[in-house]
């Protein structure tokens, strides 16, 4: 069996001061640089050897991913970037509408939300095509990596309804072409 390790970014400034954060960047905040410690040690008390990672082009993810791995090699991989808001990035979140978004970002020139979902689920599913290693990691966003699992989800072995926090990684078994999830590990910080 083969798995994917699907993780959000560690806490940003933006995340803090509740931006609206898709394409656009903001730093890891002291706080998202220790989730991301946690997460790394996760990985090494579970004894679980990361083979192969990939990483959002995003910086908060790089850092996130950079921290998790140590000095590890990973791929940047424009396919896990964030949903696009179109030019409500850097805004306020009370703009965003009630949940769910559907479409309502196509109209500031953003991604529809089925438009993400296809993104990241194609993204993946290349990326665990074209490899063969056991255990694979991929740092991407919140709206993103729940995206995926909605895209998956009649394989869901366990479901998720509250949000996703900060350096929550979520753990799908690849087989036969399809994702299942299979655990949901959201660290208390």
């Amino acid at each position: 069996m083969r798995y994917l390790y699907l993780m959000r970014h560690g806490q940003t400034l933006f995340n803090e001061t509740r931006k609206i954060q898709g394409w656009c960047d903001a730093p890891l905040t002291k706080l998202g640089i220790m989730q991301a410690k946690v997460a790394g040690e996760y990985f090494s008390k579970n004894h679980i050897i990361i083979d192969r990672a990939f990483s959002s082009t995003s910086e908060r993810a790089c850092d996130t991913a950079e921290i998790v791995l140590g000095h590890q090699n990973y791929t940047r991989t424009k396919g896990l970037k964030e949903w696009n808001f179109g030019t409500l990035e850097g805004e306020s979140e009370d703009l965003n509408p009630p949940i769910p978004y559907g479409d309502f970002f196509k109209q500031y020139n953003g991604e529809g939300e089925m438009e993400m979902r296809e993104r990241v689920a194609k993204t993946l599913e290349e990326i665990m095509s074209q490899t063969t290693e056991q255990n694979v990691l991929a740092v991407s966003h919140g709206a993103a990596c729940r995206g995926f699992m909605r895209y998956w989800e009649k394989n869901q072995k366990v479901h998720q309804k509250e949000r996703l926090k900060n350096c929550c990684i979520l753990k799908f078994e690849y087989d036969n072409n399809e994702f299942s999830l299979i655990e949901i590990i959201n660290h208390d910080f």
